[in-house]
């Protein structure tokens, strides 16, 4: 890749800039480090919060359980798109930061919280710290890694944090059969946010110059993607017009929409069944595990044989999986189905981002991934009410049934409307 080495936005001499994994190695690490730490401040919740809902407040409507989970998606996506914006203004590093002081309150509040609402406050604040620290880690690494290797490094990002989701969801579900449900799980998401401010702090540098850098040497995919466009007109590429860029903001909805649903009601599920909380735990982590180690191959696989085949795959592997859970009754059913589950999410979801990068310009890249990201995350709430509404009406199982057919018709959807052209492998 061609070094950028002028930059009259910035003051100060700055050493030439050259974008690529290797070359960026040290930084681009240190991101990873950061996003497993974020994806492990969130993954605190995945095990205890369905059954903090259930046994200490007492919730019996599941729409009244997933609140949290709605109030969560609506924060992180209202906060996604802000961060494209607020990242392209005033340069990614200080949206990271941000994102960081304002979770520190989170772990008190799910500690003490004396009432249903102060969990609901406390995810509406993890939300907007999670829309603000998760978007920046991505549009560092695009940053960095330039054109040639984006799958891959969308792979180790989401990779990263999705196994910090797992790999806290097992330890809390371990906290919390022994030591209770309050306060010890909640404590290891507070040494994460304090770690994970730090590193920001002290070790992570501005890559926005990186991106400039890019878009001097930048080719647009199509007329409609050149680098001198409004917030609006970006957002309605993304949302609408664009066939690429609103299959795959459709299919990160429902995507999420399917997890907001495991998120949310999986546990309960497993739990009227007879499972013990380290079962459940185990089943909550299994999902995730696979959905972050499985990204460190479908990221850099989506370099070589191009987004869609891996979309559309993914999509209808994660509708199998999903009825496969409302189907099942015993923990090696549902084993194998968190497995397959996380394969499918795996096959998508850093290939998503990357296939927002092969479209979106250089200079207003953010913007789009932070758009991409808003439509993804309100899957969230989208999942919590939908599937809460039809639960409380027909029971778990049929809520599944219905989000596993939206997960089918996504990725026909994807399939029927995305050009396959757009991502071209590097020679």
């Amino acid at each position: 890749m061609t070094p950028g080495n002028n930059n009259p936005q910035r003051h100060g001499t700055l050493p030439a800039i050259t974008l690529g994994l290797r070359q960026n190695l040290a930084q681009f690490m240190l991101l990873v480090a950061v996003n497993a730490l974020v994806g492990g401040t969130l993954g605190q919740e995945r095990t205890v919060l369905p059954l903090l809902a259930r046994n200490v407040f007492h919730l019996d409507l599941y729409t009244s359980a997933l609140t949290y989970i709605l109030a969560f998606g609506l924060a992180k996506a209202g906060t996604n798109y802000f961060a494209g914006t607020l990242s392209d203004r005033y340069g990614r590093k200080p949206v990271l930061v941000a994102g960081w002081l304002i979770a520190l309150p989170v772990p008190l509040l799910l500690i003490f919280g004396p009432s249903w609402g102060w969990i609901v406050a406390a995810n509406v604040v993890l939300g907007i710290s999670q829309g603000l620290t998760w978007s920046t880690t991505v549009m560092m690494k695009m940053d960095l890694v330039g054109p040639s290797r984006r799958g891959l490094a969308m792979g180790l990002n989401e990779a990263a944090g999705y196994l910090g989701v797992a790999g806290t969801a097992v330890a809390t579900g371990y906290i919390a059969s022994t030591y209770g449900l309050r306060p010890g799980p909640f404590l290891l998401g507070a040494a994460f946010i304090a770690v994970g401010l730090g590193l920001s702090v002290l070790t992570i540098r501005e890559t926005h110059h990186h991106a400039k850098a890019e878009a001097a040497d930048h080719t647009t995919v199509h007329a409609g993607a050149h680098s001198e466009l409004s917030n609006r007109e970006v957002f309605t590429l993304t949302s609408f017009r664009d066939k690429s860029l609103s299959s795959v903001s459709q299919a990160g909805m429902v995507n999420n929409l399917n997890d907001g649903l495991a998120w949310g009601l999986f546990p309960v599920l497993f739990a009227a069944a007879g499972l013990s909380v380290e079962k459940i735990g185990i089943l909550a982590a299994v999902y995730p595990a696979v959905w972050g180690a499985g990204q460190l191959v479908t990221g850099a696989l989506s370099d070589r044989i191009g987004r869609k085949p891996l979309i559309v795959g993914g999509m209808l592997i994660q509708a199998a999986a999903l009825a496969m859970v409302a189907l099942g009754s015993d923990f090696g059913t549902w084993l194998a189905a968190a497995v397959l589950l996380g394969a499918g999410t795996a096959m998508v979801y850093p290939t998503l981002l990357a296939a927002i990068g092969d479209v979106a310009h250089p200079q207003w890249r953010a913007r789009s991934v932070g758009i991409y990201r808003l439509w993804r995350d309100g899957g969230f709430a989208v999942g919590a009410l939908l599937s809460g509404l039809i639960a409380d009406a027909y029971g778990i199982p049929t809520a599944v049934i219905v989000v596993a057919v939206l997960t089918g018709a996504s990725g026909i959807l994807v399939a029927v409307r995305m050009r396959g052209a757009d991502h071209r492998p590097p020679a």
